[in-house]
């Protein structure tokens, strides 16, 4: 397999909170993404969690950005916490028609499925989906919040269906390193991260690239932690 790309940021951008430590202050709302593709080649977008974004919207976010950026999303809560993930041919369908002009673009990243913390394993409703969700050719990696799913029966259905395990860490729980498909997604949520820990990162994301696309996104939040830990690992991938 050759070796892949490489894609850091954060799971959004749109915080004039991060001025100046890293926007700087002279930079208006509405050029904040602009900037941001400056220091970082990738976001994850929060947003479709809770809304489908308009074509406008998804056509000034792919006109603020360069070719080499990539836009990953967090799938609607009507699939992941409302239907949970049973009978969804149709919601996926209206989803990713909303994003079919990133998809076209070839600056689609990966579709995160982030499911309740409370929702035990269940292979036969995960196959049942991941059979709706084949056709539509996304990209699609799955966060577990719940450790039954972190059982080699889970993975192997995973991998059946080229859906990644996303390697999530925070303070409470962290996902099992495993590689499920042709890509990888990690999630950095840890409240904390060392200098050292940064350099682990680093290792690590070179390793997985070998096998394939890697992206990895840190919190996001009101202090810009997160984007300034982004922009070290990027710099240090880059050799800068």
């Amino acid at each position: 397999m050759a070796r892949g790309d490489i894609f850091v940021g954060c799971s959004g951008w749109a915080y004039t909170s991060w001025k100046p430590d890293f926007y700087p202050a002279s930079v208006p709302a509405k050029k904040l993404l602009e900037y941001y593709a400056t220091r970082l080649n990738s976001v994850e977008v929060n947003y479709t969690f809770r809304s489908l974004p308009s074509a406008a919207t998804v056509s000034s976010w792919l006109a603020s950005t360069p070719d080499d950026f990539r836009f990953s999303f967090k799938a609607p809560q009507r699939i992941t916490h409302i239907l949970r993930l049973k009978n969804c041919a149709e919601p996926l369908e209206r989803f990713a028609h909303s994003i079919s002009a990133v998809s076209d673009a070839g600056r689609l990243g990966v579709i995160l499925f982030q499911l309740p913390p409370n929702m035990k394993a269940d292979a036969e409703r995960l196959s049942a989906f991941l059979g709706e969700a084949r056709p539509m050719g996304l990209r699609i990696a799955f966060e577990f919040r719940h450790e039954s799913w972190f059982a080699e029966p889970i993975y192997t259905l995973l991998r059946d269906h080229s859906a990644a395990l996303c390697v999530a860490e925070s303070d409470d729980l962290s996902t099992p390193d495993q590689v499920t498909a042709p890509f990888t997604c990690y999630r950095l949520r840890r409240t904390d991260y060392s200098s050292a820990d940064l350099e682990a990162i680093v290792t690590k994301l070179r390793e997985r690239s070998a096998h394939g696309d890697v992206f990895a996104y840190f919190k996001h939040e009101e202090e810009p932690t997160g984007a300034i830990h982004a922009a070290a690992v990027l710099r240090e991938l880059r050799g800068a």
